[in-house]
């Protein structure tokens, strides 16, 4: 396979990763009603989490997190995060002015957090990245270089043009609009939350 078609694969692979609905769109949805640049700065804490991990599995260490119990102590920890998240962002929507609450951490900390406390995140990369990885890297180092920023960009760009929509939105609709946002991505992070801990808590009894 030569590499434009190899990179046109991976960018529509990668951004079907990204779009699908998961904490990290509901917080970006949810903290671009207070800027429109939230979703750049989230997708920069992501990266943070990401391009380590990409580099680790391209050395060799992927296994490590193929382990059931490293998969089952994130899932609970993101779960516990998600689920402080969520009651934080239903709290919040009772607020008077919703254009300056929405969380304790800044957008960067929650990229971070998020992506870090996410199992299904890890999992996508030790199986469909992981396959991604070798496959650009036998286009040497700048193949697998030139993947990476592509990768990321289709984070960057979806989360920034997710956060500009909100802001928007907000700024047209109003406040009602803001709560009802909030109320939203809050119940979103419950589910998520609850499934995350339910899972590894099934699987670590099991």
């Amino acid at each position: 396979m030569m590499i434009v078609p190899f990179l046109f694969q991976a960018g529509i692979i990668s951004l079907s990763g990204v779009m699908a609905p998961g904490p990290l769109t509901a917080v970006t949805l949810g903290k671009g009603t207070e800027s429109p640049h939230a979703g750049a700065l989230i997708a920069l804490g992501h990266g943070i989490i990401e391009i380590p991990l990409m580099v680790s599995i391209l050395l060799g260490f992927g296994h490590f997190l193929e382990s059931v119990y490293v998969k089952d102590i994130i899932a609970l920890i993101g779960g516990i995060f998600l689920l402080v998240m969520g009651i934080g962002m239903i709290r919040d929507a009772r607020g008077i002015n919703v254009e300056r609450v929405g969380g304790i951490h800044s957008p960067m900390v929650t990229g971070i957090l998020l992506s870090a406390g996410n199992p299904y995140f890890l999992i996508w990369w030790v199986t469909v990245g992981a396959t991604l990885i070798v496959r650009s890297i036998g286009f040497g180092l700048a193949g697998f270089i030139i993947f990476a920023v592509i990768h990321w960009l289709c984070d960057f760009l979806w989360c920034y043009g997710l956060s500009a929509m909100s802001f928007k939105g907000g700024r047209f609709f109003g406040c009602r609009f803001q709560k009802t946002l909030f109320v939203f991505c809050g119940v979103f992070l419950f589910v998520f939350s609850g499934k995350f801990i339910l899972e590894a808590a099934m699987s670590l009894l099991s």
